[in-house]
């Protein structure tokens, strides 16, 4: 097939990667893609605007794409996907009204009560007045979210009324806000591939959003995750059966009650999870593939990836068996710019990427990269992605580790305990 994957960063280097593992003749393009993912084999990348359906659509069907796969938010809220429907052209990734899952925090409670999804209490507000009154009746600790896309920094858990005030007013120049009840345990990223009415499951990972060791710092986008979660057998007795429920009570009546109004899903349902005393409930929805639990859930899938995207995107699913997933374990540690998350500096030339890359197990995915006078530059805040896949997580941590020791970036940071606990 010839296929385009729109976006620039570690989760479509991820799907490229995947891609190319299959060995299939693939025809791939990025729009826009980044320096890792033009350096892969045989990929071509073009200067696209990924939020412009026009462009987007009429790229693809002036070039004979066979299926457009769609990595990040913005395009979907953008209504991307809409466009090439338009053109009959298949493609991975809800239209506008469906992506409002992960574009409206508001529109996806309503469809949680719908369709009967257990999920936490929640408050809508649209002033400073209403989220003191949601704070005082849910008490602490705090959550707050943004209503709209933030690009991972909009939600605030915090025990510190004031913090959560601030954090309130600030995204309230922008919309709406909820304030949520806190819900404590485990947290799990669950992905299933929709098609409209059916949905398949992925393999469970868990990634971590604070940005210093030992969940402290600020929130951001993701520094690392690992993947399968063993911890889960020992509630469920099989990682199947935790993935059996969560289908049966979160994803196939989320993607059931989007049928039944009118604005089918098909693409890629992220269930952000979370593992009380008192059973699973959600925290959030998205409407794409997690960055970074992509990193670590497509390196163990065993079945092609190109064929579960088409069938979804076709309306198949239906007629597939569940994906397969290697017995491995896989690891994905962020390397970060200096001043991420609030303020990174980018620009600063990277080295000891061919060391990186040489330790065994080890792929390293780019995230934030550019080429400028043959040298690799960061261009982001989160700037690679080092993924290491071994039989156990001990192995797994050390290849990480090692491989990260190895790249030299002034001023950039990465956490020391992904998946420690889990190591131990």
């Amino acid at each position: 097939m010839r296929i385009l994957v729109l976006g620039s960063g570690a989760r479509e280097h991820a799907i490229v990667v995947a891609l190319l593992r299959e060995d299939a003749g693939h025809e791939i393009v990025a729009a826009p893609g980044n320096a890792g993912i033009a350096a892969e084999p045989g990929v071509e990348t073009v200067g696209l605007d990924a939020s412009n359906g026009r462009l987007v659509a009429g790229y693809a069907a002036d070039n004979g794409i066979d299926l457009v796969v769609i990595g990040p938010e913005a395009p979907l809220v953008a209504g991307v996907a809409d466009a090439l429907r338009a053109k009959d052209i298949p493609v991975f990734g809800p239209g506008k009204a469906a992506a409002a899952l992960e574009g409206s925090k508001a529109f996806a409670k309503r469809i949680m009560d719908a369709a009967g999804v257990p999920t936490g209490r929640a408050h809508r507000a649209s002033t400073i007045e209403q989220v003191e009154a949601a704070l005082d009746a849910l008490g602490a600790p705090h959550v707050v979210k943004a209503d709209g896309l933030a690009a991972g920094k909009g939600v605030l858990v915090t025990d510190d009324r004031a913090a959560a005030l601030a954090h309130a007013e600030h995204y309230l120049q922008q919309g709406e806000v909820l304030v949520e009840e806190f819900l404590g345990g485990q947290e799990v990223s669950l992905f299933f591939l929709a098609d409209g009415h059916d949905v398949v499951p992925l393999s469970p990972a868990q990634d971590y959003k604070r940005a210093g060791d030992g969940d402290t710092g600020p929130n951001t986008g993701g520094m690392g995750a690992y993947s399968p979660l063993p911890w889960l057998n020992d509630r469920w007795g099989s990682e199947a059966s935790f993935v059996d429920e969560v289908l049966d009570t979160v994803a196939l009546p989320t993607v059931r009650a989007l049928e039944a109004e009118g604005t089918p899903f098909i693409g890629l349902l992220y269930c952000g999870l979370i593992v009380t005393p008192h059973g699973i409930r959600v925290i959030e929805f998205n409407a794409r593939f997690g960055d970074p639990e992509t990193q670590v859930v497509l390196p163990r899938l065993e079945t092609p990836l190109s064929g579960l995207l088409l069938a979804a995107a076709t309306g198949g699913l239906g007629r597939l068996p569940y994906p397969t997933f290697s017995d491995d374990v896989t690891v994905v540690v962020v390397l970060a710019s200096e001043g991420y998350p609030d303020a990174p500096i980018t620009g600063r030339v990277i080295t000891g990427l061919d060391a990186a890359a040489a330790v065994p197990g080890v792929t390293v995915l780019h995230a934030a990269t550019a080429l400028a006078e043959g040298r690799f530059v960061a261009t982001g805040g989160r700037v690679l992605g080092v993924v290491a896949r071994a039989t156990d997580f001990g192995a797994a941590r050390d290849a990480a580790y090692e491989s990260l020791s190895r790249i030299q970036l002034e001023g950039s940071h990465y956490r020391h305990d992904i998946a420690e606990r889990v190591a131990r």
